[in-house]
């Protein structure tokens, strides 16, 4: 059967200006500016010549239109009509600042160039180079590029000669690129005649017994190889010494890895220990509309034609657009002032000095309670902002931790604890590693009330591996 009824439902629907400055809140100092490169670029009744560009006017030029010369009176026109329906979420803009070197492909390509190889060759070769991640590795398997050549170059080649071009690659520098796996990447670096000791064991382990490497099973390697610990210990300080990430040797132009850091905020320590927070204050963009524009808003109010009309409708919602992104980019300076303005407070103690012992649990809900911010707004001031101080650059996230109870009762922060948790592993003797209930007793006597599997995911956090494969000859 069939009911009918009504439903009252409250729904709560984001303004363009909220959504601006949302989206500003979470853009990094150095993207700050293509952001707004972008905005006006992208909006046609804007003035967009920088004002340090522009030369001078004459009398017969026709001149652009401040926003503050125009009545916002756009006759009759409906309500309805300057609303924006149709705002979405927007591609995040990339603007990083660049280290400008060779990039790792440039280097292999130029190296392919010198060899004696046929243009087929070369294409299946460049195809291969292009299939190459950051590290240098090549991670696919040969069928599949096989097939791709053929699918998406149009080259038609087999196993066997990307298979001859791939070590063709393989002897470029750097040694070890190409490789299809780690071991593959080491023996690459050992190729040669070197004859030494160390050399010839160090090969004889990767080749023959990599797994008994790769688990620190020492002893069994000993007695399968028939050498003593002194031969063993210069044969791994040979293999620790080779690259394991060889594509990383050369900076790639266009990695994000190669971006600088451009602090967000700068601490100041001042005489009395007072802390002095600043900002750069960026310039806010003069909305400018360009003189044909204008004066079709001018026209609209006494018109009567239904195009004209319309015309001044699509202006006033660019307008409008251009002042709610500017009244945006003031709500996101207050804004992560604020925040950051209570983060320092909050954590006073610990930016006097920077000793990570003073650093207070903290999370973002303390933050929102300060400022009055929701929790959603504090992370996305959190996110991918950093701040300079007396005693280094750390992003933002460096500074919340959760808290965990010591044996005084008084609450600690878990990165003073993982800080704890370091100090034991790296004091410890490495010829019998810690384990994990071993280390619970250390921190315990150290005044940290800590489970097992608490110490297990913070050594895990901090990349730590187990106590067995921490052992040292």
């Amino acid at each position: 059967m069939l009911k009918q009824g009504l439903e009252i439902k409250q729904t709560q629907k984001l303004s363009p200006l909220q959504i601006t400055t949302i989206r500003l809140i979470e853009t990094p100092i150095q993207e700050l500016a293509q952001a707004v490169k972008s905005e006006w670029d992208n909006n046609p009744v804007l003035d967009d010549e920088h004002p340090s560009d522009k030369k001078d006017e004459t009398e017969n030029q026709p001149k652009d239109v401040s926003i503050e010369e125009m009545k916002d009176d756009t006759g009759d026109i409906p309500a309805y009509k300057l609303r924006v329906s149709n705002w979405g979420k927007d591609e995040r803009p990339e603007y990083n600042t660049f280290s400008v070197k060779e990039s790792f492909t440039e280097s292999l390509m130029e190296q392919l160039g010198f060899r004696n190889l046929s243009s087929h060759e070369v294409e299946v070769a460049s195809f291969i180079i292009g299939s190459l991640d950051s590290d240098g590795y090549l991670r696919r398997d040969l069928d599949s590029l096989v097939d791709d050549l053929a699918f998406r170059a149009g080259i038609e080649t087999d196993y066997e000669e990307v298979e001859r071009m791939l070590k063709v690659i393989q002897e470029f520098e750097p040694a070890g690129v190409g490789a299809r796996d780690l071991r593959e990447c080491l023996l690459l670096q050992l190729k040669g005649n070197e004859s030494s000791e160390d050399f010839v064991n160090a090969r004889t382990i990767l080749t023959d017994y990599y797994q008994d490497f790769v688990s620190k099973h020492f002893q069994r390697i000993m007695a399968r190889m028939g050498i003593d610990k002194e031969a063993l210990r210069s044969a791994l300080a040979r293999i620790v010494r080779l690259n394991p990430a060889p594509g990383g040797q050369i900076d790639d132009s266009y990695s994000e890895q190669a971006q600088q850091i451009i602090p967000d905020f700068l601490l100041e320590l001042e005489p009395g220990g007072h802390l002095k927070l600043s900002m750069p204050r960026f310039p806010l963009p003069e909305v400018k509309v360009k003189r044909k524009y204008a004066e079709i808003l001018e026209e609209a109010k006494t018109s009567k034609d239904p195009r004209t009309k319309e015309a001044a409708v699509f202006v006033k919602q660019k307008v409008d657009s251009a002042k709610w992104f500017v009244e945006a980019l003031r709500q996101r300076h207050n804004t992560l002032q604020t925040t950051m303005q209570a983060i320092v407070d909050f954590q006073k103690d610990y930016f006097i000095d920077g000793d990570e012992s003073n650093l207070k649990p903290m999370v973002l809900k303390d933050i929102a309670e300060v400022t009055g911010f929701d929790i959603s707004t504090i992370s996305r001031v959190v996110s991918s902002k950093y701040i300079e101080t007396h005693f280094g650059i750390f992003p933002l996230k460096y500074f919340f931790s959760e808290g965990l109870e010591n044996q005084e009762g008084e609450e600690v922060s878990t990165r003073e604890l993982k800080k704890a948790l370091q100090e034991c592993v790296d004091g410890e003797d490495k010829d019998n590693p810690l384990t994990d209930d071993q280390l619970v007793t250390v921190l315990e006597e150290k005044g940290y009330k800590v489970a097992r599997r608490t110490v297990a995911k913070y050594r895990d956090q901090l990349g730590i591996p187990k106590a067995r494969l921490r052992k040292e000859l």
